[in-house]
């Protein structure tokens, strides 16, 4: 099927690491349509803006896809980068997504001026994060620590912790590799004890379901197995009804053919961590998240999203 013409543009987030992941989509696309001219927009969205108040208090990580979307639906562009775990679990209607990049490293890091450990930070120690997924995972192994809001895009994160507002913070692994900012990295946390968000180190590429051309442009970028991994945290994640910022993780591994999901959802005060965990063929991911979500809600996981989402 022969390309119409030669033209695409992509909408991005404006901060640095968004343009950046945008960028990695703009490249892989040149090198398998040489001929085609990318154009690259960045706009502000509401999440980016509003940096005095909570995620949960504003309408959760949501907000940092909204405006894209709408950039799709207006057709002011052709196919927007997402990181996945930002991207709620339903679209709007008339898109989707066209193509999952291939996984990064999908692990949190604590970030520490002398790259103590998440063990060896002080009595009492602040630890900068606005994730209430972290902040359980983090309370269950360590009580004292203080938890304190976080805001603002990484190089704003990484500046607080130089400037003293923090002990530690926590980040995406693969938000610092993207940005060549690993000199900050101290060990990665385990996923044993920090288990990573829904679709976190994934890059997703959104697009108008009726534009035939867009979707033969981006369809070779897909990464079966990432994607699979990702279709299962997902279902997962729609089963629980958790949304982009309520305590959920979820990682899905394929190894020897096989799919393995684990399951988290806790409490933020980290006292109930509930955990759930399947196994089985990547072609049957979605199932695989369906029955890890109803295990979580079986032992009462949707209680504490329930609560949270009546707060917030």
């Amino acid at each position: 099927m022969p390309i119409k013409n030669n033209s695409l543009t992509i909408v991005s987030r404006k901060s640095r690491l968004a343009l950046t992941q945008a960028e990695i989509v703009q490249k892989k696309l040149q090198t398998l349509h040489p001929d085609l001219n990318i154009e690259i927009i960045g706009i502000s969205t509401r999440g980016d803006e509003i940096l005095d108040q909570s995620l949960n208090k504003i309408g959760g990580k949501g907000l940092f896809v909204k405006e894209l979307e709408n950039c799709l639906l207006n057709g002011e562009a052709d196919i927007a980068v997402h990181s996945m775990k930002d991207v709620p679990a339903e679209l709007p209607q008339g898109l989707d997504l066209g193509a999952i990049l291939m996984r990064a490293d999908p692990r949190d890091v604590l970030l520490h001026l002398q790259h103590l450990s998440l063990a060896q930070l002080p009595q009492g120690a602040v630890v900068g994060t606005s994730s209430l997924r972290r902040q359980a995972q983090i309370l269950a192994i360590r009580q004292d620590l203080k938890i304190a809001e976080l805001r603002g895009n990484v190089e704003t994160r990484v500046k607080k912790l130089i400037d003293g507002d923090y002990t530690a913070i926590v980040l995406a692994a693969a938000g610092l590799e993207r940005l060549a900012l690993n000199q900050w990295l101290s060990q990665p946390l385990a996923i044993t004890s920090m288990l990573p968000a829904v679709g976190q180190g994934v890059l997703g590429i959104e697009y108008r379901v009726d534009d035939l051309r867009i979707k033969q442009l981006i369809a070779p970028l897909n990464h079966q197995l990432s994607a699979s991994c990702l279709q299962a945290e997902r279902a997962m994640n729609e089963t629980l009804n958790g949304g982009c910022q309520a305590p959920v993780a979820g990682l899905a591994l394929i190894e020897n053919n096989v799919l393995t999901l684990r399951g988290l959802v806790g409490s933020p005060d980290g006292q109930i961590i509930y955990r759930a965990q399947h196994a089985g063929d990547p072609v049957d991911a979605k199932v695989i998240g369906v029955q890890v979500g109803a295990e979580l809600i079986a032992q009462g996981a949707d209680k504490i999203i329930r609560e949270l989402t009546l707060k917030y």
